[in-house]
């Protein structure tokens, strides 16, 4: 018989494991924490807490029999490689044979006193385990564990109540059965909240992938660049959290705030979803949704023709240079045409010589149904002189101001208290540490560190990418050389640079991801050795206004290209 004083001290008990179930963030923590309290509660040598699963099996969870030693499940890491036990069968039919399915499809406890003498439920295994390992298996009290919504999301089973005095095997008693089935109720509650928020917190990752994945799908050029930044950051973070010397010695990170960089990274170009294909993908000058220069081959071929008609009623005239004439005249067209083809291509610095050259020939004109044409129009004029690369000074603009966007976004979106800083995480990764970043010109040494450590990231996997249309992939001590001059300019955190050499990262992320002919020796020495250049710092009450706004050149495409901003000005 239980005593007041012993009831009371067991509620209290109960009311103790309540308040720390419900403050339980780790569910393999909060089961072992269900079953442990529950063995406790009524002196059990072992139990097994299930789970339900999306196909209605009862997974084994989480298994102690103290007895034998046996702690698999839980926090211990060791699976269990018991078959799951079906609720229905291959009919459909509710399975009632065995105790824990059956306890479930009840929703009521069932309290075996033996169960070698239990008539109903099929034992036969928990037999031959006993006869393999010389237990006895006794008594049973099988619990299911039903949520608000009255569904069975578990089971909890407690093997062998033990006399506390003598250590004999007993049944369960009915005190004992009744304040476990209390725990087993709040147990279900709290259970079921991890579950839920588990659940929505994997939706949540699995949306953010996907919109990431269709990022990188959008164009054939960025491919895997949203999956590879978050590898680099966390692998650099980390490095971080593992160093206990040197400027970092004292950074950590605690879960939430590791998958709080998780979110960041994997949206960290989010808004590159509003990027117009034609401009991200420039691969040469001419192109857009087509690349023109087929255009103005056609215009080509329109004077080869009409150079050509030329000769030929030049020679029914009667002139005798008419063929020399036309030769001279076709072989400058030609020159002409692969002239501007290599400038197309956009691979090398264009000089001013070649940009009065690129003008000369498009001052030329062509008939087109017959008005007289320019050979090239002032917009095929202005991207076929572009100095490097292939994009005009507004597409560049265009395709930076992904960042104004990728902001705009997540500032704009509800974001829990513990994932506050992924917008700021997210939105930094251009900045740099003189304030010549964008799109808000940030001193980057303002900036937290996981958003300086997702900038070395994007710059490390966009020099070693091999899908972009206006670069091959560089090889590792070339990759490597670009970062240390961008140490030196203060582009990037200097000590964030020095630990991602130091630690070796690069080389593991190269080992995986890199093709074998881009990994080569990386002098690290002087790498390390650079100093960067001295820069002055404005007021800090300057500082901080930049990151309340954007610079002034993004001002006009954050209205127009991109719409109004959400941003309170």
């Amino acid at each position: 018989m239980v005593t007041l004083r012993e009831e009371v001290e067991r509620l209290a008990l109960l009311n103790r494991i309540g308040v720390a179930l419900s403050a339980e963030r780790n569910r393999d923590r909060l089961i072992e924490t269900i079953l442990l309290e529950s063995k406790k509660l009524c002196n059990a040598d072992g139990g097994t807490l299930y789970l339900r699963t999306d196909d209605d099996c009862l997974r084994f969870a989480i298994m102690r029999t103290d007895s034998l030693g046996i702690a698999l499940g839980g926090t211990t890491g060791k699976p269990i490689d018991f078959t799951p036990i079906p609720m229905f069968d291959e009919h459909g039919t509710a399975n009632q044979n065995n105790v824990a399915s059956c306890a479930a499809h009840l929703k009521q406890s069932i309290n075996i006193p033996d169960a070698y003498d239990a008539t109903g439920f099929d034992f036969s295994g928990t037999q031959r385990f006993d006869a393999k390992s010389g237990y006895r298996s006794k008594s049973f009290l099988t619990i299911p564990l039903v949520n608000n919504e009255h569904r069975v999301i578990g089971v909890l089973q407690l093997l062998n109540a033990q006399d506390p005095t003598t250590g004999e095997l007993v049944e369960f008693q009915a005190d004992d059965q009744r304040i476990v089935e209390s725990l087993a109720s709040q147990a279900a509650i709290a259970l079921d909240n991890q579950m839920l928020l588990e659940g929505q917190r994997n939706l949540l990752e699995s949306f953010i992938q996907m919109i990431a994945s269709a990022i990188d799908s959008k164009s054939p050029y960025t491919g895997e660049h949203c999956e590879r930044v978050p590898i680099l950051t966390l692998m650099l973070a980390e490095a971080a959290c593992e160093i206990t010397s040197g400027p970092f010695h004292e950074f950590s990170m605690s879960e939430e705030e590791w998958y709080e960089l998780k979110i960041a990274a994997w949206l960290h170009d989010c808004g590159k979803v509003t990027t117009p294909v034609h401009v991200m993908d420039k691969a040469t000058k001419l192109e857009t949704i087509w690349d023109r220069i087929a255009m103005v081959r056609t215009r080509f071929e329109v004077l080869m023709r009409d150079a050509r008609i030329r000769m030929l009623e030049a020679q029914a005239a009667g002139e005798n240079n008419a063929q020399e004439r036309y030769e001279k005249e076709l072989g400058d067209l030609t020159r002409q045409l692969a002239f501007l083809e290599r400038a197309n291509v956009g691979g090398e610095f264009l000089s001013d010589e070649a940009k009065a050259e690129i003008r000369n020939i498009g001052a030329q004109t062509y008939l087109e149904g017959g008005d007289e044409r320019p050979l090239l129009t002032p917009e095929e004029l202005d991207n076929l002189c572009i100095s490097r690369g292939t994009l005009t000074n507004e597409e560049r603009l265009i395709i930076n101001g992904h960042m104004v966007q990728t902001i705009q976004m997540l500032e704009a979106l509800p974001f829990p208290r513990n994932l506050t800083r992924v917008p700021e995480y997210a939105g930094g990764h251009h900045e740099k540490m003189d304030g010549g970043g964008y799109p808000k010109g940030i001193f980057a040494g303002d900036m937290s560190l996981p958003a300086r450590m997702m900038a070395i990231a994007d710059v490390f996997e966009a020099l070693t990418a091999q899908d972009r249309p206006y670069k091959k992939g560089k090889k590792l001590s070339e990759a490597i050389r670009i970062m240390g001059f961008m140490k030196k300019d203060n582009h990037l955190d200097p000590q964030l640079l020095d630990l991602f050499i130091s630690s070796g990262i690069y080389k593991v992320y190269a080992e995986k991801y890199l093709p074998k002919r881009l990994i080569d020796e990386v002098d690290e020495q002087s790498i390390l050795d650079i100093e960067p250049k001295p820069y002055e710092l404005p007021d800090e009450p300057l500082r901080k206004e930049r990151f309340k706004s954007f610079l002034p050149e993004y001002e006009p495409l954050r209205r127009s290209v991109l719409g109004q901003s959400s941003i309170p000005d």
